[in-house]
């Protein structure tokens, strides 16, 4: 089954996550078919915190991915995010 989730990269007391697609068998920060985006929760400034290629998340959701607790909230608010700058403009 392939699932989509949370794959963790940086350094210590400096997390940053990519969002991946990745079998259900495959280890947390092992083997990947395909990044997402990203989640950066310590950014600051200009930096961007979190990046979701969405139409790329319902193409794997269309071809029955699964995707994790978190994976699931960072998508949803992703969608009120883009939902939010159309309306703003």
């Amino acid at each position: 089954m392939v699932t989509i989730r949370l794959q963790h990269s940086g350094a210590k007391k400096k997390p940053f996550f990519h969002l991946v697609v990745t079998g259900s068998s495959s280890p947390r920060d092992g083997r990947f078919i395909e990044r997402l985006g990203y989640l950066n929760p310590v950014a600051r400034g200009q930096d961007v915190r979190m990046k979701v290629d969405l139409e790329r998340v319902d193409a794997w959701l269309a071809h029955g991915a699964k995707p994790s607790e978190r994976a699931r909230s960072l998508i949803e608010k992703a969608r009120k995010g883009e939902a939010a700058e159309t309306t703003s403009v």
